[in-house]
């Protein structure tokens, strides 16, 4: 993990990379329970749970398993605190957000490491060589969100700061929209979003990532 922002004092949260990276992980995984303390972390990966304790300093909460869809189990961690719950409300998250979620106050400082969060979240990266074309290797990068002014604030956040455009499709079978930069877009977040090789991520997807640069050339920032 790259170089932690300022230690916050007691009773504040401040801005760092790694806060923003968690605030990635609850915008899409996570959710902020309605006792106005707790705030709810699911994944299939435990380690990206390990991570998320870490980036706000909570190492210690116990990571367990509960039900989820398809009655399957899933690991878990709840972490307890007003400070952090009620930060997370003032940057415009709150109870029930999955498809109210709309625009979160994350400074351009930061919009890459939380956007690095988001992708681990609920985005995905796909590859392959199409086969109209020989030897023609394409790749997607993908956010996702059931709310379309969350995806669509993304995408003009993505377009001001990088000028890509992508495009916006929709899933048929349960309306979740999603945010695709195909080869030469998808190149340029990619090489923002890890800027910082050691910056917190799902080590698995960045792997995936790199395979597939590897084969038009390109890698990502050592």
């Amino acid at each position: 993990m790259g170089k932690r922002g300022p230690k916050p004092k007691r009773g504040e949260v401040v801005w760092s990379p790694e806060l923003a990276y968690a605030v990635g992980l609850i915008a899409t995984d996570g959710s902020l329970s309605k006792t106005g303390r707790h705030i709810n972390l699911t994944s299939k990966d435990r380690s990206q749970l390990k991570t998320f304790l870490r980036c706000i300093d909570r190492e210690k909460v116990r990571i367990t398993k509960k039900r989820g869809f398809y009655r399957k189990w899933i690991t878990h961690v709840q972490v307890g605190d007003v400070v952090l719950y009620r930060f997370l409300l003032s940057i415009g998250l709150a109870p029930n957000k999955t498809k109210t979620i709309g625009i979160l106050d994350v400074p351009d400082r930061y919009i890459f490491d939380f956007l690095r969060g988001h992708h681990d979240g609920d985005g995905c990266f796909y590859s392959y060589f199409d086969p109209r074309w020989k030897k023609s290797f394409v790749f997607y990068l993908v956010f996702v969100s059931a709310s379309a002014n969350h995806i669509y604030w993304i995408r003009q956040l993505l377009e001001r700061l990088l000028g890509v455009r992508g495009h916006i499709t929709t899933a048929k079978s349960n309306c979740v929209l999603q945010l695709k930069y195909g080869k030469r877009e998808a190149l340029q977040i990619l090489k923002k979003l890890y800027a910082d090789s050691k910056a917190p991520c799902l080590a698995r997807k960045r792997l995936k990532i790199e395979r597939a640069l590897r084969i038009v050339g390109e890698s990502l920032p050592n």
